[in-house]
C-alpha cells in the first residue's frame, strides 16, 4: 500500500498552556520558564505559551503576563490563548504578536466553558478578529468538541464546517481543530479533515487530538492521509480540559515525533533536548509521565 505522506510536518507545542492548564496544583513560574526554555531548545518553530484566562477559573495561567514578558523567543511563533475582549487588551500590552482565540461548536461545552453560546461567542469574536488583523497579529482560531461532545454526543461534520467557515470569514489564519474528548475514529479523523482541506485551501489547517481511548497516532496517520501536516501536541502528553469531564491529555510531542520521523517525515525536533524538558516539569505534577517514548527512554517508572 502507497501512503500519501508530506516530506514534513509542523508540530504546534501545546504543553505550556494546555498541557498545564489542567495541573490541579500550581507550578511556579520559574519552573514554567524553565520548561518552555528546554521545549524551545528542542527545535519546536511553534507554541502555545499561556492565556490570558481570568485566574479565579483557570488559577495555573495567572502568572499569564510574566510568562509571556520572559519567554518569547524571535524564531519561534508564540502564541498567547485570549479567549475574549479582556484578554486581548491583556495580548496588547505584550510584545507577543500571535493569539489563539477559541468557540466550541457545541453549545452546551461553550456555555460551560465560556458562559456564552457558540453564536453569541463569534459575535463577539468577529470584530475583534478584525482588528487583531489590521493590526497585523497572527490569529490562530480554536475548535473544540469537533467531533464529539461530553455534553452532546455526536458533532455533525458540516456544524464544525459551518463554524470554521465563520472563523476564515472573520480572517482567521489558521484553524486548529480539537477532538476535545478524544473520541474521533480514524475514519472520522480523515473525513473531516479531508473536507476542510478541500474546502479551505488557504488557511492553515491543524489537528489537535487528545488521547483519552489510545487514538491519538492513529488518528495522526489518518489525518496525514487527509493532507494534514500540522499537529497539536503536547509535551509528556499532558493536558486535560477543565470543561470536558473525562478528557484526558494531548497527543505525547514525543510519540508524535518518534512516529513522524520513523516514517521518514521531518519535524526539526530534537527527542533527547524534548525528554530534558519533560524532565524539568516533572517532578512538580500532580501525574505520572505515561507516554511511550518517554517511558521507553528514561529511568521513570
Amino acid at each position: 500500500m502507497y501512503l500519501q505522506l508530506p516530506e514534513k510536518v509542523t508540530i504546534i507545542e501545546v504543553g505550556p498552556r494546555d498541557g498545564l492548564q489542567n495541573e490541579k496544583v500550581f507550578i511556579s513560574t520559574e519552573i514554567k520558564k524553565q520548561f518552555i526554555s528546554g521545549l524551545q531548545s528542542s527545535g519546536l518553530k511553534e507554541m502555545e505559551l499561556t492565556s490570558f484566562v481570568s485566574p479565579k477559573w483557570v488559577p495555573q495561567m495567572s502568572d499569564a503576563a510574566e510568562i509571556v514578558s520572559d519567554c518569547l523567543d524571535p524564531s519561534i511563533r508564540s502564541i498567547v490563548l485570549a479567549p475574549n475582549r479582556k484578554g486581548i487588551d491583556r495580548l496588547y500590552m505584550t510584545d507577543c504578536q500571535s493569539v489563539a482565540v477559541f468557540v466550541g461548536v457545541s453549545n452546551t461545552f461553550n456555555r460551560k466553558n465560556i458562559n456564552k453560546s457558540t453564536e453569541d461567542s463569534m459575535a463577539e469574536l468577529r470584530p475583534i478578529i478584525k482588528e487583531l488583523k489590521e493590526k497585523g497579529y497572527f490569529v490562530r482560531a480554536c475548535i473544540s468538541t469537533a467531533f464529539y461532545c461530553p455534553y452532546e454526543g455526536k458533532i455533525e461534520p458540516a456544524d464544525t464546517i459551518k463554524l470554521c467557515r465563520q472563523f476564515v470569514e472573520a480572517g482567521a489564519d489558521e484553524l486548529s481543530v480539537a477532538d476535545t474528548i478524544g473520541m474521533a475514529a480514524p475514519t472520522e479523523a480523515y473525513s473531516l479533515f479531508f473536507m476542510l482541506k478541500n474546502a479551505f485551501p488557504q488557511v492553515l489547517i491543524t489537528a489537535h487530538y487528545h488521547d483519552t481511548r489510545k487514538l491519538a497516532l492513529a488518528n495522526i496517520l489518518a489525518s496525514l492521509q487527509a493532507g494534514v501536516d500540522r499537529f497539536d501536541t503536547s509535551a509528556g502528553g499532558l493536558g486535560g480540559c477543565p470543561f470536558a469531564p473525562g478528557a484526558a491529555g494531548n497527543a505525547a510531542t514525543e510519540d508524535v515525533v518518534y512516529l513522524l520521523e520513523r516514517m521518514g517525515i521531518q519535524t526539526g525536533v530534537d527527542l533527547a533536548k524534548l525528554v530534558s524538558a519533560i524532565d524539568i516539569v516533572r517532578p512538580h505534577l500532580t501525574r505520572t509521565i505515561d507516554s511511550a517514548y518517554y517511558q521507553l527512554n528514561t529511568q521513570t517508572v
